[in-house]
């Protein structure tokens, strides 16, 4: 497994293969795994969880770090291009771990180097790490990944996360609900995919009609830096919004519900300490699942 860019290229077995390499890290740390490597962090767009993370997971295996968090404080500024920035960090270090706020970067990065290179999320079009972490907690939390009835309800269209994940639960044969107005619904050739695949799906405005179904609520933020027009993010901002009082005793008693963070006013601070509420200890496990990543596409698997 050379690089991790999108979850069209993993198999089933690719999936749970990481999935079980990130649970032997979170039982059997090895702090020395990685002690001869040097990992890049190249992230061209804002984050806070999926960089520090990948810091954290490559620091805990004992790889040093190095990177930017904008591009702001980088030669792109004076006009060179993304691939020979990608170029420069081949040189620099052993793996390259890429956020970028156009689809596809990370294909194009993983072109211009020999070094691995992990997709921490390109545009709207993937976040692999945030799926894996994704189906880690889920898998944590119940039991199993198979047949599940899953909710994402949301910015379904600009969504990277939920479209990773979509593409990722078809191999379990999840049964999938996406809540959200016209406008922001799951693209065309999403469905298409699940289509082809024999996947269950239902396309619906209103989670409450099916809230005692589920097995897993994903919620998403409206996210407004990636609308072209802040007339159409007005529309639809605050649209969707959970709290105790629409959530308790409505919904399974075994229900998740998880989000991608950052949150802005989706999720009611009300529900933060109910069973429910897995969405930080979902952040969490993006640790021992990134763990698992960087080992994996440096060929040290074998060694855990």
């Amino acid at each position: 497994m050379k690089n991790i860019i999108s979850l069209r290229d993993l198999k089933k077995e690719d999936i749970l293969k990481i999935l079980e390499v990130a649970e032997k890290l979170e039982k059997n740390p090895k702090p020395e795994l990685l002690k001869d490597k040097i990992v890049s962090t190249l992230f061209f767009e804002p984050s806070t969880r999926t960089r520090l993370s990948f810091c954290s997971a490559a620091q805990r295996l004992g790889a040093r770090v190095l990177g930017f968090d904008s591009p702001d404080a980088t030669s792109l500024k004076k006009g060179e291009s993304l691939k020979d920035t990608v170029r420069m960090a081949e040189a620099y270090s052993d793996v390259i771990v890429m956020r970028h706020y156009l689809d596809g970067a990370a294909r194009l990065a993983a072109e211009a180097t020999v070094r691995p290179v992990i997709n921490a999320g390109d545009g709207s079009n993937q976040h692999p790490s945030q799926t894996l972490l994704d189906l880690y907690t889920i898998k944590k939390e119940m039991s199993n990944l198979e047949k599940l009835k899953v909710a994402f309800v949301g910015d379904l269209k600009y969504g990277r996360t939920v479209h990773s994940l979509t593409k990722a639960l078809s191999h379990f044969d999840a049964e999938m609900y996406f809540v959200a107005p016209d406008s922001l619904q799951m693209p065309d050739y999403i469905l298409e995919d699940l289509e082809k695949s024999g996947i269950k799906y239902h396309i619906i405005e209103d989670f409450r009609d099916i809230l005692g179904e589920l097995d897993v609520f994903y919620m998403t933020r409206i996210q407004g830096e990636r609308f072209p027009d802040e007339e159409e993010y007005q529309k639809v901002k605050g649209i969707y919004v959970i709290n105790k009082e629409n959530i308790m005793g409505k919904c399974k008693e075994n229900m998740i519900i998880m989000h991608p963070l950052p949150r802005v006013d989706e999720i009611s601070t009300d529900l933060d300490d109910t069973k429910h509420a897995l969405y930080f200890k979902q952040a969490s496990n993006g640790v021992p699942v990134r763990m698992a990543m960087l080992a994996m596409v440096l060929g040290r698997e074998n060694q855990i």
